[in-house]
């Protein structure tokens, strides 16, 4: 029977390599201004090969499901009462009403092109919520499957490509429509997937336009706390239906994020604990994604055909649609 030493070992070469594409992934991005996730994700595929060594193997698993974990309980070190409060009920009804239309259309869509609803549910959720990093967390919560590491993988790329299209579009739809810097920048907010494009494009407006992006952002972001407690409670009731055991009733990383939410929201974290659970998380997530990239073969997505592409972009409209729909009823 190997030793501690040696168990505790085994992951070693695999989750190095998948912190060097991590590494490399972030140096890329600070210095080309693209995604971090997508560089993660195309290096990662890169090195598929990697997973074919049984010394990788392990360490590439844990880095794609435990720190992926990690990383979405950290989350929560992003997410207070104070933000949700800060611009009032106004935006926090329209966040709400968004987040929850946006993903049951999705999963709706999804089953009518024949696939499986939860795959518009993962999709839809990280549309409305946060992009990749949503898209990561209501994967680690949903129910398993064989596809669902392809999913994932597929909707991250996704989300990627349309938030850093739409970084360059959003503004120049907002100077067309004649929106004011408050009304661009709830629009703003309202739409983009990724935090970081968000405030790219806000900020390119104005810095009003940038600061108002930024908070109405933030409130999607706190809309992964209550997202993920349903995917939760799918992945107990396929396992009842199963006759297998369920899941906790609350995964411990949901338990986590909870806790960390709650306790962010009553006591503020002091800047450099808030930075380092931030930067941490990042870290787990890239380093995660670069494991799923590592785990997938290009064929594979290429296998998937149109559909799921036209799924996505159709969500990203239908979101824009909304907010542009909301506001010239409810201006804010």
């Amino acid at each position: 029977m190997p030793s501690f030493a040696a168990r505790a070992a085994a992951p070693a070469p695999g989750l190095a390599v998948a912190l060097v594409v991590a590494a490399t992934a972030t140096f890329l991005s600070e210095h080309y201004d693209a995604p971090v996730m997508l560089y993660a994700l195309l290096l990662g595929m890169a090195l598929n090969f990697v997973t074919e060594a049984p010394r990788g193997r392990e360490g590439i698993d844990f880095a794609a499901k435990g720190l992926m974990r990690i990383g979405v309980a950290l989350l929560g070190f992003r997410i207070g009462w104070d933000q949700v409060s800060a611009l009032g009920w106004g935006p926090v009804v329209m966040v709400v009403t968004l987040v929850g239309a946006t993903i049951l259309l999705s999963t709706l869509a999804a089953r009518a092109m024949g696939f499986n609803p939860l795959f518009g549910f993962l999709s839809g959720g990280a549309t409305a919520i946060c992009g990749a990093s949503a898209a990561m967390a209501l994967s680690a919560a949903l129910p398993p499957n064989p596809k669902k590491e392809q999913a994932t993988l597929f909707t991250v790329i996704g989300v990627s490509a349309l938030s850093t299209s739409a970084m360059v579009l959003y503004p120049l739809i907002t100077r067309a429509l004649g929106l004011d810097d408050h009304a661009a920048g709830v629009f703003i907010g309202a739409t983009i997937h990724d935090v970081a494009q968000v405030v790219g494009a806000g900020y390119a407006i104005s810095p009003d336009a940038g600061d108002t992006a930024t908070i109405v952002k933030l409130l999607r972001v706190a809309m992964l706390l209550p997202v993920i407690l349903v995917a939760g409670q799918i992945s107990r009731r396929e396992a009842g239906a199963a006759g297998t055991d369920r899941p906790p009733l609350l995964p411990w990383f949901v338990v986590a994020f909870v806790a960390l939410v709650a306790l962010n929201s009553l006591v503020a974290f002091p800047s450099t604990v808030a930075d380092a659970g931030n930067t941490l998380s990042r870290w787990c997530l890239v380093t995660a994604i670069a494991a799923i990239g590592m785990k997938t073969r290009l064929g594979d997505l290429v296998q998937v055909g149109w559909k799921p592409v036209a799924l996505m972009i159709g969500e990203t409209a239908l979101l824009a649609a909304m907010v542009l729909g909301w506001l010239a009823i409810a201006p804010m």
